[in-house]
């Protein structure tokens, strides 16, 4: 029988102007989680470069890449050097004109096992993505790696039950969420407690809610107007928060999932048994009016 135990690691990271810094910090940090022993390797939303969206900017468009591109060929190689399984979120150029926030995930042999194209897109004051992104066409789907079902979104989607619940029917044993979330600064003081605490969360819903392993890696450090708060954490199907880093430092955040504790959650808290599909057809409605 395989063995039942996944090692996640979240890679917690600053970013600088330069890609290639970036890109090699990133390879650093993955280096040393497999050498701690992880299997499964998230990094954090956009990670190759400063978040683009605190302005509308054309310029900021230069910061994307195909896919399969450079920073994917490069993060495959790894990948398959290490034997692990590396969750690589990019700003992916499509085609002229056409841009995502995208999601790779590369299998512990360097294949791409598959790719997610975030489905919600944010417009808000700093975080202007609307500009940038199309929304995702690939839907909510899992994808299968050598160590574990994997259902990916991106930040803005972790707020969305229904995506955590449709990963979850699919069969996705470990949600991910690759993450660039901070405070703006006149705000911190007054909101920042609640703002981390309400995004934690909420994801510590989609995790009770569906008897599923969940991490979510943000980016640390300021840029422009924003503090990227950090706090990645891992949490188990109870929606415990098994270990959770820092506000500021960068740092690799890791834990052992165990796959069994799935069924053991799932036939005490039997949410998806008593689930009634057949009253749930308002949920295809903007609004019931």
């Amino acid at each position: 029988m395989a063995n039942s135990v996944v090692k996640l690691s979240l890679v917690q990271m600053s970013c600088t102007d330069s890609k290639a810094e970036n890109v090699e910090r990133a390879v650093s940090q993955i280096r040393q989680a497999a050498a701690d022993g992880g299997q499964v390797i998230c990094l954090q939303e956009l990670f190759n470069g400063p978040y683009p969206c605190q302005t509308e900017d054309h310029c900021q468009f230069d910061w994307a890449e195909t896919i399969p591109g450079p920073t994917t060929e490069r993060m495959s190689q790894l990948a398959a050097e290490l034997g692990v399984v590396i969750v690589v979120s990019l700003f992916e150029k499509r085609t002229a004109g056409v841009y995502h926030n995208t999601a790779v995930v590369l299998d512990a042999d360097g294949s791409t096992a598959g790719v997610y194209r975030k489905m919600h897109i944010p417009d808000d004051p700093l975080y202007y993505e609307k500009f940038y992104f199309t929304p995702g066409d690939l839907g909510f789907k899992v994808i299968e790696t050598r160590f574990a079902k994997l259902g990916v979104a991106v930040c803005w989607d972790q707020w969305f039950p229904e995506a955590a619940r449709l990963m979850a029917l699919a069969g996705a044993e470990i949600l991910l969420y690759p993450t660039a979330i901070g405070w703006i600064d006149e705000e911190k003081e007054e909101y920042g407690t609640t703002q981390y605490e309400s995004w934690q969360t909420m994801m510590r819903s989609h995790a009770i809610a569906n008897g599923l392993w969940l991490g979510a890696p943000n980016r640390v450090g300021v840029e422009g107007r924003l503090q990227f708060w950090g706090g990645s954490f891992i949490a188990n199907p109870n929606g415990k928060v098994i270990t959770q880093g820092s506000h500021e430092e960068p740092e690799i955040i890791t834990a052992d999932c165990d796959l069994n504790m799935i069924d053991v959650v799932r036939t005490h808290w039997p949410f998806l048994r008593d689930r009634r599909i057949d009253a749930y057809q308002g949920l295809m409605r903007r609004v019931i009016d």
